[in-house]
């Protein structure tokens, strides 16, 4: 038996009181695979399905040869100010990858802020994380910095991404013990195939903290599309050997298991797959990305779509094989 509600369209971001959509934009593909105009058009189309969470990051797209970085932050300042919408969106970006502000001491993230912020055009971020665990820098430094952006006006919270959990707890303690803003926001990579960074500890802390869990790769670099099964028409993609790594006997059983859920309800298996990160314990929210405008509306759905125990189940244990097969 199917559910009788949709899932909700909008989440609460842990205890903060930022409202999210429940799917946002991931836009590292911004200055990469979707140029200034498509990309401007996936934004029209994401915020015309009703979305509100787009997130960004300083380094975007500096792996592009000849790039140096910000180009996702350009084209969004640049359509924030064509449309005059800032205040209806929440922008959230990261710093302490890009090439002129590497790290998270304090230096390198009030450089990297700034820039950000000029990118964006705008006078604050909603949410500023730290982009990677830099081990090199005191936790106590990054801590501090993070959060004289907020007393300053420049974030409205506090986010890491990549951090693992005792690393969490411990920019936790230090915020509590010091008066600093805590950590509300934790990024971090979860999908049917990638579960062991979000699941266990991690849930617990989020659970615990009232954090805002969001949900990143949630299509397993597009493998979860189930455009890389065997037989499928070979589809051309900048990513396409991030994928890779899941093209196990495991990986392809989940894709197919996914199609048997997607053939009944009369979704795609992406839609699926999304719909599986949403229903777990504690998301406030799932970043997908988009090379078209096209390609985002037909993804919007999924926020709504609610499994079954028996669909999550036959999901959970075909993915089960598949993390066998990527471990052996």
């Amino acid at each position: 038996m199917f559910p009788a509600a949709p899932g909700p369209r909008t989440r609460a971001l842990g205890t903060s009181g930022v409202v999210v959509s429940a799917l946002g934009l991931g836009t590292s593909g911004f200055g990469w695979t979707a140029d200034r105009d498509e990309a401007w058009a996936i934004l029209d189309a994401y915020r015309e399905e009703g979305g509100t969470f787009i997130d960004t990051a300083s380094s975007y797209s500096q792996w592009v040869p000849g790039h140096e970085g910000g180009e996702s932050e350009a084209i969004i300042g640049g359509w924030l100010a064509a449309r005059g919408c800032r205040d209806d969106v929440v922008v959230g970006t990261k710093v302490g990858k890009s090439r002129d502000a590497p790290g998270t001491s304090a230096r390198s993230i009030r450089r990297g802020v700034d820039a950000s912020l000029r990118r964006l055009g705008t006078t604050h971020v909603d949410i500023v994380h730290a982009h990677l665990d830099d081990t090199r820098t005191p936790l106590e430094e990054t801590v501090a910095a993070l959060s004289e952006l907020v007393e300053e006006g420049k974030a409205r919270l506090v986010g890491v991404s990549g951090f693992r959990p005792e690393r969490i707890e411990q920019a936790l303690a230090l915020a509590h013990g010091s008066g600093a803003v805590p950590v509300g926001v934790v990024q971090e990579e979860y999908s049917l195939l990638v579960r062991d960074h979000a699941e266990g500890r991690l849930q617990a802390v989020v659970r615990q903290e009232g954090l805002g869990l969001v949900a990143h790769s949630v299509l397993a670099k597009g493998f979860l599309t189930g455009k890389y099964l065997p037989g499928a028409p070979a589809v051309p993609s900048a990513r396409a050997l991030d994928a890779e790594q899941h093209m196990s006997a495991g990986g392809h059983a989940t894709v197919r298991a996914a199609e048997e859920v997607a053939r009944t309800r009369g979704v795609t298996v992406a839609e699926v797959a999304i719909a599986w990160v949403l229903g777990r314990p504690g998301i406030a929210s799932a970043l997908v990305g988009a090379r078209t405008a096209r390609q985002i509306r037909q993804l919007m759905p999924a926020a709504q779509l609610v499994l079954d125990d028996d669909e999550v189940s036959r999901l959970a244990s075909a993915a089960a094989r598949a993390t066998r097969d990527e471990s052996a």
